[in-house]
C-alpha cells in the first residue's frame, strides 16, 4: 500500500479520536450538569408520590432497584420511582402461565398492553413519564447518559441475540433514539434494530435532535405506557 494512503489512514484515525474524546467529554459534562438539576427537583417529586401513595393505601418503598445491563455489558442498579406491585415478577410469571394470549404478547414486545401489576399512582406517573426521574442518580453515578440506549434486563440478554454487542457498545440512556421513535409501539426486534443503530451512529448532532425530541414526546404523553 502507498505510504500516503497510509498516512492519510492514519490522520484519519486520529482525527476520529480527537473527534470521539471530545464527543464522550462534552456528554460527560452535560450528563453531570443535568442529572443535579434532575436530582433537586426529584426531592419535592419523590414526597408527592410518596403521600399519593399512601393515599391509595399503598405503604411500600416508592423507589424500585433492580440490576440493568449497562455499557460493555457490565451490570449496574438502576433506580426508577415504583409504578408496579411489589410482587410484581411473581404476578407476571403467573399471569404468563394462567393466559396464552398474554404469553403471546409478552415474548413479542417484552412488555403487556394491559398490565395487571401497575398501581393506580404507576399508572399516572408512567403516563406522565415521572417513572423515570430517579435515573438521575444513575446519570450522575456515570453508569447511565440522559441520551443512550434502553437498560436491558439480565434476562434479555438471550433476547436481544445479535443485537447485544452493538447495543451496549454505548451507556444506557434515561430518554434516546428508541423513545422518540415508536416507544411502547414498537416490537422488541424493531427497538433492539434502532438502538443497534443508535450505537453505531452516536454523535453530538443525533444526541441534540434526541434531546430536544424527547420533550416532544413526554409533553405530548406520546405512547407512554
Amino acid at each position: 500500500m502507498d505510504y500516503n494512503v497510509l498516512e492519510n489512514i492514519e490522520k484519519v484515525s486520529v482525527f476520529y479520536q480527537i473527534k470521539r474524546f471530545l464527543y464522550l467529554f462534552i456528554k460527560r459534562g452535560f450528563d453531570i450538569v443535568v442529572s443535579i438539576i434532575g436530582l433537586i427537583f426529584l426531592i419535592p417529586v419523590t414526597v408527592v408520590i410518596k403521600i399519593a401513595s399512601m393515599l391509595s393505601g399503598d405503604f411500600h418503598s416508592i423507589f424500585f432497584v433492580q440490576n440493568r445491563i449497562g455499557k460493555n455489558g457490565r451490570e449496574f442498579k438502576f433506580f426508577k420511582f415504583r409504578s408496579m406491585v411489589p410482587n410484581a415478577d411473581e404476578i407476571l410469571f403467573r399471569t404468563l402461565e394462567l393466559d396464552a394470549i398474554m404469553a403471546e404478547e409478552y415474548e413479542k414486545n417484552k412488555k403487556l398492553k394491559n398490565d395487571p401489576r401497575i398501581t393506580k399512582v404507576g399508572r399516572i406517573i408512567r403516563k406522565l413519564s415521572i417513572d423515570e426521574l430517579p435515573q438521575f442518580i444513575n446519570v450522575f453515578l456515570g453508569d447511565m447518559s440522559m441520551i443512550g440506549n434502553r437498560p436491558y434486563l439480565p434476562r434479555e440478554k438471550k433476547d436481544m441475540g445479535k443485537y447485544f454487542d452493538d447495543i451496549v457498545k454505548t451507556k444506557p440512556g434515561l430518554t434516546g433514539y428508541w423513545q422518540v421513535n415508536g416507544r411502547s409501539d414498537t416490537t422488541f426486534k424493531k427497538r433492539c434494530e434502532l438502538e443497534q443503530y443508535y450505537s453505531n451512529n452516536a454523535g453530538l448532532r443525533m444526541d441534540i435532535k434526541i434531546f430536544f425530541k424527547t420533550f416532544k414526546v413526554v409533553l405530548g404523553c406520546k405512547d407512554a405506557r
